[in-house]
């Protein structure tokens, strides 16, 4: 399953972005959204999602 972005929670800082070794995170509009199709929850890579480990704000990248 995919991770999201709670729109009204991100607060847009980018963090998330560098971070996603898939490059399933980019900016749309004025908040970063996650690419389902890419998003593997970072498995092979880490041990947790990294958007979810990185977001200063907690609860905003969220399983899909």
């Amino acid at each position: 399953m995919a991770y999201k972005i709670i729109a009204s929670q991100c607060t847009a800082c980018g963090a998330c972005e560098f971070e996603c070794p898939n490059t399933a995170i980019a900016m749309k509009g004025d908040i970063y959204v996650i690419d389902a199709v890419k998003c593997t929850q970072c498995e092979g890579h880490f041990d947790e999602p990294q958007c979810a480990a990185v977001c200063p704000v907690e609860g905003t990248c969220v399983p899909a």
